[in-house]
């Protein structure tokens, strides 16, 4: 039997995104997982990691990396700040890059892309500057496309994501109030041209209102020809 040349992806709540490849490797977008109030028990402990996607320095996307690196050692990418405080708390393999760069991580090709939004460490209880947001196309050598937003607003630049790498699948934010609510969701959709879309970042807190059906009815409206694939945490497509 032939493997599926198309990734296995989990909503493990919130923005953590558990990627589990055609050759048996595991990847995990922002790994937020022992705190998360959305995370399924059973999912908050892996059973292998290969590689370590960060979008930004946000607790709520970062919380568990010194941990599961300590753990599996995975590859890590995310920008030069991240990858240089990773390092400063022992973590090894980190490969920093930034906005519009492309490195190679397993058999995929990781493309770091713009975000709207801010991203500091909290230290002492304060915000410490953590480099650029960011989000991340991530393409297969068998040349499926998929586009991880991370925490953004909507920006007129994702039609040239949509341009030059024409993801099939796209996982937005769309809770509003710290990023992207479901109208701004559904124009990134046609911006970016995915014919499908999984919220992310939305009902982990009373702020998170946005909903996937709020964001079916926007698509809608914008006659967009795009399937909201709506998943409850632990959920798998």
């Amino acid at each position: 039997m032939s493997l599926s040349p198309r990734p296995k992806f989990t909503w493990l709540g919130h923005s953590t995104v558990r990627c589990d490849l055609a050759g048996g490797e595991v990847v995990l977008i922002d790994p937020w997982l022992q705190g998360n109030p959305s995370c399924p028990e059973q999912a908050k402990e892996l059973e292998r990691l290969d590689a370590l996607l960060i979008t930004h320095a946000h607790f709520d996307h970062i919380e568990d990396a010194v941990s599961l690196c300590q753990r599996f050692r995975p590859v890590v990418v995310a920008n030069f700040e991240i990858c240089a405080w990773l390092a400063k708390q022992g973590v090894e393999n980190a490969s920093a890059m930034n906005l519009g760069g492309t490195q190679q991580v397993l058999d995929l090709a990781v493309t770091m892309v713009r975000a709207d939004h801010s991203s500091g460490f909290l230290v002492d209880g304060l915000p410490v500057y953590g480099g650029l947001a960011s989000g991340y196309v991530v393409r297969t050598s068998a040349g499926f496309t998929f586009y991880h937003a991370g925490d953004t607003a909507l920006f007129g630049e994702m039609s040239l994501i949509g341009e030059l790498y024409r993801p099939q699948l796209a996982f937005l934010p769309i809770g509003d109030h710290f990023t992207m609510g479901p109208a701004q969701a559904a124009r990134a959709c046609r911006l970016l041209g995915v014919k499908e879309v999984v919220p992310i970042h939305w009902g982990t807190f009373p702020l998170l209102h946005g909903t996937p059906e709020a964001l079916e009815r926007e698509l809608t409206s914008l006659g967009a020809n795009c399937t909201v694939v709506a998943l409850p945490p632990g959920g798998s497509h």
